[in-house]
């Protein structure tokens, strides 16, 4: 059975990742480019939640990694909220944010299964069962030791 040995393995990083990609590529739409003050608000937010997973993971234990992962996903949900502010002001249509608000929606639930999952494993390490999906999170069975 394979372990997840890098945070970049992580299903759940890797939609943050795609996330923060879209955000970024709207930020550079011209109107929306020109309010700094958004612009600058909603590329931290999505930066800060592949970030905090990155850093989660590198910790090492559950315990702390389980914050981490609920700080992503509060910002995760700041982010989304400043779509909405993006498309209030018409920065963006409503077909840009549907899609990128359905990126960040996902991102928000992988996070939020993976918490899940490591409430409920028997690992306490940061190298994590690869066969086992966040959305569908089952403990590893671990041989006691006699």
């Amino acid at each position: 059975m394979s372990r997840i040995e890098r945070f970049e393995d992580l299903e759940c990083w890797q939609a943050a990742r795609a996330f923060r990609r879209d955000v970024y590529r709207l930020s550079r739409l011209p109107d929306f480019s020109r309010d700094h003050a958004l612009v600058t608000q909603i590329r931290r937010a999505a930066i800060s939640i592949g970030s905090n997973v990155a850093e989660g993971f590198e910790r090492g234990g559950n315990r702390e990694f389980i914050q981490f992962l609920s700080q992503a996903k509060g910002s995760a949900g700041e982010t989304k909220d400043q779509l909405y502010v993006a498309l209030d002001e018409a920065y963006i249509t409503q077909e840009q944010f549907d899609q990128a608000y359905a990126l960040g929606e996902t991102a928000s639930r992988l996070i939020g299964g993976f918490m899940s999952y490591l409430r409920k494993t028997a690992i306490t390490g940061y190298k994590f069962d690869q066969a086992v999906a966040p959305t569908s999170p089952k403990p590893k069975t671990q041989n006691p030791k006699p």
